[in-house]
């Protein structure tokens, strides 16, 4: 019950979250031209709280049903304009400022996206590196070589510092040609390339939940890459760095924090031989193990933390906005191909699936909610740009129609062309729900 309630109210902040945000921007650049802002709506239906404000008379209001939002303009198509309003209604203004405003709604949207990217960016995020777990036996992944332990330094020719990336770029090569290149590193910092061949069996691996069960491996633990050592403590005493990877304890392999953390607590005090890759290369590093007390007890402290990927507000610009555009590109690579039956529609989602990334993104921390708001709001952005009749995108199509033929469309075709967009979102929206509906059976 609790989770549930998580979920509704996580969903309810953000997609009123991200439809302000899309809707100020319609809402601002149509002032900027000229146009006039009759209402400011933040969901559908009955007002439930409003306000008027300005010298246009502008109403701004919370409406009963928070699954959407919209800016109405004075419009010449839906009443009489009074003289002293003629030239600012939305159909009286020039034809790129009208272009200019149905941009605006996705454009804030990306906006969004770079801002939360950067402020994530700047908070650190840790390096948690992509690395192979359990292998299955004669699965797709054992046939390719892959063994426990190996990191995934890159797939293709996309380098994978992080599990997104990884696997952004799994899709994109096993949709593409049904074969998945990887470069590994193993723990002796040995690299090696393995291929993985899906075949025809791809389509069906893009279904949610699939892929790692398909291909035959588990997400390792992350590998241990070190953060600048505690001053003073062993590990900076040994001579150990920033960016080293602890792979082995007096030759025991090491997979994980988890692994290091058994290893060390309980040999306070000792001397052991620590194997860390540093530039490709195996080093060994004697540490005396160092103490402390926890609770009553002395448990060994080597004075190690993760590393964390954390960039300066300069530093953070760029690395914000290729995150925006590698998530808008493989956002549209992935619609497009379920368009074609190359990937699976399964993965549309509906708003039960979207409140339940929602609530756990919520509930692991603002950092991890920033980046779920960013990722819904990309994909906001590149819908509305669809040029379907009732969104932004065929609104753009209609207009550029009638910017190069001098006059708008016949009432006629855009009767036609709305009936159309409201049949494509009604087939897209029971996708979603049946989806929802099939994920909660099972």
């Amino acid at each position: 019950m609790v989770d549930a309630l998580t979920n509704l109210l996580a969903f309810i902040v953000a997609i009123s979250v991200l439809v302000a945000i899309h809707e100020y921007g319609h809402y601002i650049v149509g002032r900027w031209t000229g146009m006039k802002v009759l209402r400011f709506s933040i969901g559908f239906g009955k007002p439930i709280w409003s306000w008027v404000r300005g010298a246009d008379k502008t109403e701004y209001c919370i409406s009963a049903i928070p699954l959407g939002g919209y800016v109405r303009f004075l419009d010449e198509r839906e009443g009489p304009i009074a003289p002293e309003d003629e030239g600012r209604a939305f159909n009286h203004r020039p034809i790129p400022a009208r272009i200019a405003v149905l941009l605006a709604g996705p454009l804030f949207n990306f906006m969004f996206a770079i801002f939360a990217y950067w402020l994530i960016s700047m908070d650190g995020v840790p390096a948690l590196r992509p690395a192979i777990g359990e292998v299955v036996p004669q699965s797709y992944a054992a046939e390719a070589g892959l063994e426990t332990g190996d990191q995934i330094v890159a797939v293709g020719d996309t380098d994978t510092s992080n599990w997104q990336q990884a696997l952004m770029a799994m899709f994109d090569n096993m949709v593409s040609d049904g074969r998945i290149p990887m470069t590994l590193e193993d723990l002796q910092g040995r690299q090696r390339q393995a291929v993985i061949q899906i075949g025809a069996d791809s389509t069906r691996l893009t279904e949610p939940g699939l892929l790692f069960d398909g291909i035959g491996f588990r997400p390792g633990s992350p590998p241990v890459v070190l953060d600048d050592p505690i001053e003073n403590e062993a590990a900076a005493a040994a001579g150990m760095r920033k960016g080293d990877r602890v792979v082995s304890v007096d030759r025991q392999p090491i997979l994980g924090f988890g692994d290091l953390i058994n290893a060390v607590t309980e040999r306070p005090g000792e001397r052991v031989e620590i194997g860390a890759i540093r530039e490709g290369r195996v080093e060994r590093f004697s540490v005396v193990i160092g103490t402390r007390e926890v609770e009553g007890n002395t448990t060994g402290f080597l004075g190690v933390r993760a590393m964390l990927d954390e960039l300066g507000p300069v530093e953070a610009i760029p690395n914000a906005f290729q995150e925006t555009w590698t998530q808008t590109m493989f956002t549209l690579r992935m619609l497009g191909r379920m368009v074609t039956g190359d990937v699976s529609i399964k993965n549309i989602s509906g708003p039960i699936n979207i409140a339940q990334f929602a609530g756990e993104s919520a509930q692991r921390g603002l950092r991890y909610f920033l980046g779920f708001l960013a990722m819904i709001s990309i994909s906001l952005g590149v819908l509305n740009l669809l040029p379907v009749p009732v969104l932004d995108g065929g609104q753009i199509v209609y207009q550029t129609v009638e910017l190069v033929k001098g006059s708008p469309l016949s009432e006629r075709s855009q009767i036609v062309g709305q009936q159309f967009g409201i049949l494509a979102l009604i087939v897209l929206m029971s996708f979603a729900f049946y989806n929802d509906i099939a994920r909660i059976l099972g």
